[in-house]
């Protein structure tokens, strides 16, 4: 009988942020991304929800903003990474307006998202009508599935 003795080095720094990359997807807890040797930390104060979709021709990520407008949203496409930040203001607060309960969420935002291999990066573009942005990542022509046609010799 052989058996296999291999170790494998336990890293609790590797498995924290592990866990802390899952996490962040539905908590809003600060982003932190790896640069180079570098390691950025950006804090938002509240992450809007997001659908990711795919067909066959392309990725669409749809993401609620109501009451953003159009001028305060910026989409980036970078190294393989798409990234929407922005901005929901408060309203003003008025004299002789008493605030019993305040739950919607106010301030910055940053989302980002790795893109999958087969996305075409030259190819984004993003829409933002009645609150939702869209945004549209077609996939590479070489990732295209492709029929063969098979010949009879």
């Amino acid at each position: 009988m052989i058996m296999n003795t291999t170790l494998a080095r336990w890293n609790p720094v590797r498995e924290l942020e592990e866990v802390q990359e899952r996490l962040s997807s539905i908590l809003p807890f600060p982003s932190l991304r790896k640069k180079g040797d570098k390691e950025l930390m950006r804090v938002t104060e509240w992450a809007p929800a997001v659908d990711i979709t795919e067909d066959e021709k392309e990725y669409v990520v749809t993401a609620d903003l109501p009451e953003i407008k159009k001028e305060d949203v910026k989409v980036t496409v970078e190294n393989g990474i798409l990234t929407f930040s922005g901005e929901r203001k408060f309203e003003k607060e008025e004299k002789g307006k008493k605030y019993h309960r305040i739950e919607r969420s106010y301030g910055s935002f940053l989302r980002s998202f790795d893109l999958p291999d087969d996305a075409d990066s030259e190819k984004v573009d993003a829409k933002f009508c009645d609150g939702t942005l869209k945004v549209h990542i077609a996939k590479s022509a070489k990732a295209q599935p492709k029929q063969i046609e098979i010949k009879v010799a």
